[in-house]
């Protein structure tokens, strides 16, 4: 099993932090949007918001192990049918994932401890608030999470919607590569 990425692939430590990360965001995502609605009567009330800021912080986590991962590995080449501009949008768009999901942490985390309490994790430890906002701060700061959570939803629904256009009609092994580590020869 190769668990290191090459320049004709990914590895599994690779591809795992990639579907681990997106099913978490999408989890995520589909989560706050439910506990927003909750009311205080909710069996849920409590435990969506403890879920949502674990799982978060956890995302959190599992970005930094990726972009160590992503520095100290190879990238794999683009496939040889890809144009030049193609492949740029779509380093800038891994770029932008990175950046919104730095945002949203971030942003979580404030709107998470903005009366000055820290955020329990998985029940496990108390991760500390650095600051407190007003009331008015903490609603920019959830305005910002809000906001940058939906795009970020956005260009991934597009990123989906490309990875199958490569697949179906294109017919490279991008999205091959993403799925399973292989030894695929060169710019296929």
């Amino acid at each position: 099993m190769q668990f290191k990425n090459t320049k004709v692939g990914y590895g599994i430590i690779s591809i795992s932090l990639h579907w681990v990360m997106a099913i978490l965001i999408i989890g995520l995502f589909f989560l706050g949007q439910y506990m927003v609605e909750l009311d205080y009567y909710d069996s849920l009330y409590q435990i969506a918001p403890w879920w949502h800021k674990s799982l978060g912080l956890s995302v959190f986590v599992l970005l930094i192990i990726r972009l160590f991962w992503r520095l100290k590995n190879d990238t794999p080449l683009s496939m040889v049918n890809n144009t030049a501009w193609t492949v740029k949008i779509a380093a800038s768009v891994h770029v932008l994932f990175y950046v919104l999901i730095v945002i949203i942490c971030f942003s979580g985390y404030f709107v998470s401890t903005a009366k000055g309490a820290g955020v329990e994790v998985f029940g496990l430890f108390n991760f500390p608030s650095v600051i407190t906002l007003n009331e008015s701060q903490a609603d920019l700061v959830s305005k910002v999470h809000e906001i940058a959570t939906q795009i970020l939803i956005i260009f991934v629904v597009i990123h989906g919607l490309a990875a199958l256009k490569h697949h179906f009609i294109n017919k490279d092994n991008t999205l091959v590569r993403i799925l399973k580590p292989s030894q695929l020869k060169e710019n296929q």
